[in-house]
């Protein structure tokens, strides 16, 4: 796939193979979601990739200025030949970097005067993908798409929010430790 390709696949942001569901609806900016991302490969490895599957749902949120912008990164990421992985690798990048690409209190600070391009530049450096070309793929905004109708369906208003086989988890945090979101995957 290339991606100036008219035929293009965004890999489904999944890891593990297990019956049990774990969704994280994140936003990539939020220093809440930022943490929760961190423990993606403790409690997939904690819970077992055969008895779990986590599905990262992206998440945007207006108040994260540029929270359009980095989802869509993430999603072009997706698009490319290491696929989810790569996509891992740009949240992973934003999560170490995080407020760069935040606004100080959600109206300041330096990224005031930072354009959309510079914003890809700084992901494109810190993650090593190249998503300048994949982010302007013709129709990717159907990925951003899907997501933000999946969390509206599913009444999600702010990151993180978990699910556990379709069913919110109002009463889980970032701030959990794995082992508590482990106990709970393996409950029956």
């Amino acid at each position: 796939m290339t991606e100036t390709s008219k035929t293009w696949r965004a890999e489904p942001l999944s890891w593990g193979g297990g019956p049990r569901q774990f969704e994280m609806f994140l936003e990539p900016t939020c220093p809440f979601s930022a943490k929760a991302f961190t423990k993606l490969d403790e409690t997939l490895a904690a819970a077992g990739a055969d008895n779990v599957t986590i599905k990262i749902r992206l998440h945007s949120q207006p108040w994260h200025m540029y929270s359009g912008v980095v989802v869509r990164c993430v999603l072009a990421a997706s698009t490319l030949p290491t696929g989810k992985e790569a996509a891992k690798a740009v949240l992973a990048a934003v999560a170490a970097h995080r407020e760069e690409f935040e606004f100080t209190r959600h109206c300041g600070g330096s990224n005031m005067d930072a354009t959309p391009n510079q914003i890809i530049a700084r992901l494109e450096n810190y993650s090593g993908v190249k998503l300048a070309a994949a982010f302007a793929i013709p129709n990717l905004d159907r990925e951003v798409k899907w997501h933000a109708k999946y969390a509206r369906q599913n009444g999600i208003h702010v990151s993180p929010t978990f699910m556990i086989d379709g069913l919110a988890q109002p009463d889980m945090s970032s701030g959990d430790e794995v082992s508590d979101w482990v106990s709970r995957l393996l409950a029956n």
